[in-house]
């Protein structure tokens, strides 16, 4: 009895120690996961990687508009023969032109022509009065005058002075010749006692101061000739400025009197009896009559194509560029062309015609028709039709020349190919056309 309560009493020691220890509480824990969220997992992951690979596709393949393919122009290229010339709107202007400015201002007394008239070279086309100016200038030649007649005095005092110089060389002259007779004769009278010693010293002693005096008198005309000249002709430049000053008043009053200065029609001419005009101000103009010139404008692309010596053609006649301005304004610079051997009949100042300027030689080569995608991509690149129509997909090119019809291709396109030539205005950020 003893024994087995020992027993019965050991079995739950055993079981106390056991769960101390924790050992019978380790077990493995097994986590259900349904089929559902499996497939949903995969499905996002699916979808992340579709969703890459269209950003990926749309990265390389860039925009694409689906367009109206009824919309747009298609054009082939094509190959032939490349005219390089551009066609240009000249205006027939005067090949010369000669302006009308009052030198002196005034007011407007008579006129004699009317705008539009023919003039020939001397025509007097207005008079001018101007009282200031003619006081003035009555003015200036009372001055003139005055100083004119001055220097005239002064020239005849120089004149009389010199005379009065070889006046007194001839009278010592003469004094010196009768002297020395004089002194030669007593010599010989001497020893006859005839005359005494003394006068002959005396003689002699006169011829002497006669001589010296002559050469005094020489002396002091060479100093007064050369101080002569050079007074002369410092009052003769002088004399000659006060005249020319006086004809330029006499001219200035003149002016007052408006003349055609060259033969041509007068345009431009809208003058008033009464009518006061001030110093300088534009009376008109005046045209060389039926020679004219055409003056035109192009487009700065062409700037550095165009040169002085290139020719143009109107009609059958021919024309040669004779000035290009450099200044460029609104997008546009100007030159002038001049006709060659003769120019059309009938063409009239202010009219408008059509010319053809060549640029250069015509040549064989791949083109395409010129049209407004030009301006859009400046001829760097276009869109080019797939072979099977469906699509146009942009792609680089080069373009050279072009003229109104045709642009030349350089590189990027094959012969046959198709591209669109309208406008790319709503194009500009796309890569691809779809046609629909």
């Amino acid at each position: 009895m003893t024994q087995v309560n020992k027993t019965k009493n050991s079995t739950p020691l055993t079981s106390v120690t056991k769960a101390v220890s924790g050992s019978g509480m380790d077990r493995k824990v097994v986590t259900n996961v349904s089929p559902m969220k499996k497939w949903l997992s995969l499905m996002v992951i699916i979808l992340i990687v579709v969703f890459a690979g269209y950003m990926i596709a749309g990265k390389s393949t860039g925009k694409v508009l689906s367009v109206d393919n009824s919309r747009i122009v298609i054009s082939k290229v094509t190959s032939g023969v490349f005219e390089d010339f551009i066609p240009i709107r000249g205006r027939v202007t005067p090949a010369k032109t000669v302006y009308l400015d009052a030198i002196e201002g005034g007011r407007v007394e008579k006129i004699l022509v009317e705008d539009g008239a023919s003039l020939t070279a001397g025509n007097l086309i207005v008079e001018l009065s101007n009282a200031s100016l003619q006081l003035s200038v009555l003015g200036n030649e009372t001055r003139v005058a005055e100083q004119l007649n001055n220097m005239r005095s002064i020239e005849l005092n120089l004149e009389q002075n010199r005379l009065q110089h070889k006046s007194n060389i001839v009278d010592i002259k003469h004094q010196i010749k009768l002297l020395s007779r004089q002194v030669d004769r007593a010599q010989s009278l001497i020893a006859t006692g005839a005359i005494t010693k003394t006068q002959v010293e005396d003689s002699e002693d006169t011829l002497t101061w006669y001589k010296d005096r002559l050469a005094l008198t020489m002396e002091s005309q060479q100093s007064d000739a050369r101080m002569q000249g050079e007074q002369l002709t410092f009052l003769r430049e002088t004399s000659s400025r006060l005249e020319s000053n006086l004809a330029i008043s006499r001219q200035n009053l003149d002016n007052m009197n408006v003349k055609a200065p060259v033969a041509g029609t007068l345009s431009g001419f809208n003058v008033e009896v009464g009518q006061s005009i001030a110093r300088g101000e534009r009376l008109g103009q005046i045209d060389t009559p039926n020679d004219y010139k055409l003056t035109a404008f192009i487009d700065e692309f062409y700037l550095g194509r165009v040169d002085i010596g290139q020719t143009a053609t109107y009609k059958n006649y021919s024309l040669v560029i004779a000035k290009v301005y450099p200044q460029v304004q609104n997008g546009q610079f100007e030159v002038d062309f001049k006709f060659i051997a003769e120019q059309p009949e009938g063409i009239r100042r202010g009219q408008t015609i059509q010319i053809k300027l060549t640029l250069g030689d015509a040549s064989e080569a791949l083109l395409i028709p010129n049209g407004a995608f030009f301006q859009d991509t400046g001829g760097k690149w276009l869109f080019v039709v797939s072979p099977d129509g469906s699509e146009a997909v942009k792609r680089n090119v080069r373009l050279g020349r072009r003229n109104n019809q045709f642009i030349e291709v350089i590189e990027g396109l094959e012969l046959d190919e198709q591209v669109v030539t309208s406008p790319y205005s709503s194009y500009q950020e796309m890569q691809k056309l779809s046609f629909n």
